[in-house]
């Protein structure tokens, strides 16, 4: 049944094909799990929160958040920038949505209540490449901080 699972999500998600770029979901869970391991500690606070972030996003069944979680730690330790990831997410998303995405990255840094300086590097690298103005990375940050 488990491997039913994995190859409906590989279908999904077309982790696969090399000449594809990720799907959006995919793609919005690397750039999320590159900020929870920034620190090199995952703590069950930042892991919570980032399936919580996934699923305010994506609206995801157990089965599929789980399968998701999976293949993003798979992909993520392959990829050698955040761009392939941002890119999908520049192609899809307006500024709406990459505001929300950049607020949910913030999420996901100040879960564990400590803001670790590689984690905000991090999120300012994604915003960088999701071409969102450096007063939305502050902005964002200032409002997931109160």
């Amino acid at each position: 049944m488990l491997s039913a699972i994995n190859k409906w999500f590989t279908q999904q998600f077309d982790v696969n094909d090399e000449s594809e770029k990720p799907s959006i979901e995919l793609a919005t869970a690397v750039l999320l799990y590159e900020v929870m391991r920034a620190d090199h500690e995952f703590t069950e606070l930042e892991f919570k929160n980032y399936e919580e972030q996934l699923n305010k996003h994506f609206s995801l069944s157990a089965t599929q958040l789980s399968t998701l979680c999976d293949l993003t730690k798979k992909e993520a330790e392959e990829a050698t920038d955040y761009q392939q990831f941002t890119r999908v997410l520049n192609d899809v998303y307006g500024v709406d949505e990459k505001r929300k995405v950049l607020d949910s990255l913030w999420s996901i840094a100040y879960a564990d209540h400590e803001l670790n300086p590689n984690e905000e590097y991090t999120i300012r690298k994604i915003a960088d490449l999701l071409y969102l103005p450096h007063s939305e990375f502050i902005q964002s940050k200032l409002e997931s901080k109160s």
